[in-house]
């Protein structure tokens, strides 16, 4: 059961990305403030599950995917609210990003999730049995 690679690339590149984004967005394009932000911290908290994707682990991606839409929220919040027109294309991009880390994530996780249900119900099925044997 080997999921396409090219998800697993997806996922990675939009993430690697996606924290080169936020930096630059914060630190030197279209910082709240001249001479950067704290808002760049923001993209520490993305290089936590970056060894887990580079991994290709199944739990941190499962989690990143969800943690990930606070900054589709972000990115919707600020493309709507920020005035700077420098910062609202920041902002779409971040969406643009983050949507295709979500995706790549869901494409390359579905394989997994399918074998888990089918193990799950195989098991089910053989303890129905075994309860039908005993009596």
């Amino acid at each position: 059961m080997e999921s396409p690679k090219w998800f697993h690339t997806g996922c990675l590149l939009s993430l690697i990305v996606l924290i080169v984004h936020l930096v630059a967005w914060e630190m030197w394009v279209a910082p709240l403030r001249p001479g950067g932000s704290l808002l760049a911290l923001k993209a520490l908290l993305l290089l936590i599950p970056l060894r887990g994707v580079l991994k290709r682990d199944i739990y941190t991606l499962q989690w990143s995917s969800m943690v990930i839409l606070l900054y589709f929220t972000e990115g919707v919040v600020r493309a709507w609210s920020d005035t700077l027109a420098l910062s609202r294309y920041m902002a779409f991009g971040e969406v643009a990003l983050v949507l295709v880390y979500f995706t790549c994530t869901l494409l390359y996780l579905a394989p997994y999730k399918r074998a888990a249900k089918r193990m799950a119900k195989e098991l089910l099925d053989k303890v129905k049995t075994a309860r039908r044997n005993e009596h």
